[in-house]
């Protein structure tokens, strides 16, 4: 029996649905504003596990809970959780008038992404806030915001992977109704919008499933994170199944960025996430799926279907060339911009060889994944987020390294992800931050502290509790238009216009180009037809002649100073034709 579970409008009333296999009975329990008990109507069973009832009258705004056994518990199908994820849940009408049609995603090769954190994108926190602001990231060039994952979590703030109620956008971001706006809104200005999913865990507090049923979890599958699914159960298969489907189809999202799928759990012989790109690639309009996979693995992409993979061995590699930086899985990359040239030919830098941090060889070959199917980067929400200070790389190095970094980012045809903040320079650190209930709230700044002891600079660091932890985190927007942040700002518009109109930036590929290295530089090659372009990266400290095969040529593009002499300036990166 397949069935819409959760709450859903239909006519004058509305269809209560429930999945239950903890107890013979069930009863939907309506409340009014103050937390008062003022009806409860038992429901019907319709057979394995199912209820429901039609209640005429019970509208938009209803709240309600569930009577399971003699408990109340909140909605875990809920679609808005007003009161936070213990609360009880709120009927919401889905409707929208969409003003600018359904979306759909752009090819791969036509993206960049902006990832962005609602709460600490404008000082109000809120999707209406960020609406304001999509002119902003038009301006600047990108092609999609990817927002950090939005189901209810515990508490006021977090990052959001904490997530329990996946069905629920987290309420002090703002309605529903305001995320459909926001979505609606990017699409009028031609952007996609992604939205980042968790499905590999659920959070430690407000986790209500297994009070429903015992066929969502596993007690011998367990994360650092929280309760596994336990994708042996079409119970949770679909719990996943239509999240996705409800998030893509309901609120128009692009697209899906998987969360961490290598801590996924699935044994059996239709594997969750080759179900869930079966079903995506069956929706229209165009839909996309991004997985974050630590593993180096093609197969997520050639025989699960995902469309695109983050690569993070370039993020990895370029830090330590431009800081020197061993700590924790630094310690895996050799300083260097061979390492840089090596990682840019193979898509990503293991591919089978020994992985001191996991003490296993790592990775697989990924000759068969085109260029637009690696995401890289030089900073995203972990990179920065899981140091001790939130840190941004402009703190370890200089502006002009930053910028040469920048412009070997969005100069090669791998997909590139920007983290908010990133095109100027952002001054704010982007820190761990959360609200839990004691005593998860110190075990959870314990924990992070254990987790990160490798790390040498992790000994003092922010409390994720002190709300001013989050508020330090917030993106300070005026800054962007005084020195030196602008400077850095114009380089961005400046570099994602070039990808976009150059002939062979804008149909680069894998086959067409070539890292290498000579006298000191970091030399990318791409060409399409007769057109020829060659980035020449300087990440030393002083300047240098050209290699010889260059002299003579017209430099067309620099991120810092032009070339004097034919000498490219320390800390630079110049494009020759």
């Amino acid at each position: 029996m397949t069935v819409q579970l959760g709450a859903a409008i239909e006519g004058a009333g509305t269809r209560f649905r429930a999945f239950v296999t903890t107890s013979p009975t069930c009863a939907v329990r309506l409340y009014d504003g103050a937390g008062n008990l003022i009806a409860e109507h038992a429901m019907t069973a319709l057979g394995d596990g199912h209820f429901e009832i039609v209640l005429e009258g019970a509208g938009h705004g209803t709240l309600y809970r569930y009577r399971v056994g003699d408990r109340d518990l909140p909605d875990p199908y809920a679609r808005y959780l007003p009161q936070g994820v213990h609360g009880p849940a709120m009927v919401v009408d889905s409707t929208h008038a969409w003003r600018h049609g359904v979306g759909g995603a752009r090819p791969l090769e036509e993206q960049v992404i902006y990832e962005l954190h609602v709460g600490t994108f404008t000082p109000e926190g809120t999707y209406e806030a960020a609406r304001q602001r999509l002119r902003d990231l038009v301006d600047l060039g990108v092609t999609t915001v990817e927002l950090m994952p939005l189901a209810a979590f515990p508490g006021q703030r977090g990052w959001g992977y904490d997530g329990v109620a996946l069905y629920a956008p987290f309420a002090p971001y703002g309605t529903p109704y305001e995320l459909r706006r926001f979505i609606d809104e990017a699409h009028g200005h031609g952007l996609n919008v992604l939205l980042d999913v968790v499905y590999n865990h659920f959070g430690p507090s407000g986790n209500y499933l297994s009070a429903y049923s015992e066929q969502y979890f596993n007690a011998d599958i367990r994360t650092a994170w929280g309760d596994a699914p336990d994708f042996s159960h079409a119970a949770m298969r679909r719990y996943v199944l239509d999240n996705a489907r409800y998030w893509l189809t309901e609120f128009h999202f692009d697209g899906l960025r998987l969360d961490a799928v290598h801590a996924i759990v699935d044994d059996g012989p239709y594997p969750i996430l080759r179900e869930l790109s079966d079903m995506v690639a069956a929706l229209e309009p165009r839909k996309v799926l991004i997985a974050e996979d630590e593993r180096n693995d093609p197969a997520i992409v050639t025989t699960l279907g995902m469309n695109g993979v983050w690569a993070d061995d370039f993020h990895h590699q370029v830090r330590t060339t431009l800081t020197g930086e061993r700590d924790g899985y630094y310690g895996a990359y050799t300083p260097g911009i061979s390492g840089i040239a090596e990682t840019i030919d193979r898509g990503w830098l293991y591919q089978g060889e020994f992985y001191a941090p996991k003490g296993k060889p790592r990775g697989k070959p990924a000759g068969a994944l085109p260029a637009q199917a690696l995401v890289y980067c030089i900073q995203n929400h972990d990179q920065i987020g899981n140091r001790a200070l939130g840190d941004r790389l402009t703190e370890s190095i200089s502006l002009d390294a930053y910028c040469a970094a920048s412009t070997l980012l969005l100069l090669l045809p791998m997909t590139p992800l920007l983290f908010m903040g990133q095109e100027w320079a952002a001054s704010t650190p982007f820190l761990f931050f959360t609200d839990h209930e004691e005593p998860l709230g110190r075990a959870v700044s314990e924990g992070r502290r254990n987790e990160f002891k490798s790390f040498s600079s992790f000994a003092n660091f922010p409390d994720p509790q002190d709300p001013t932890t989050f508020e330090r985190s917030r993106l300070r927007w005026p800054e962007r238009h005084e020195a030196p942040h602008a400077r850095v700002l114009d380089l961005y518009r400046k570099l994602l216009r070039l990808r976009r109109e150059d002939p062979v930036f804008r149909h680069g590929s894998r086959e067409r180009l070539r890292a290498s290295t000579e006298a000191g530089f970091l030399i990318v090659h791409q060409w399409r037809d007769a057109e020829q372009r060659h980035l020449l990266v300087n990440f030393d400290g002083i300047a240098k002649p050209l290699p010889d095969a260059f002299r003579g040529r017209t430099a067309s593009f620099t991120s810092g100073e032009p070339l004097e002499r034919e000498r490219i300036p320390a800390s630079t990166a110049v494009v020759v034709v």
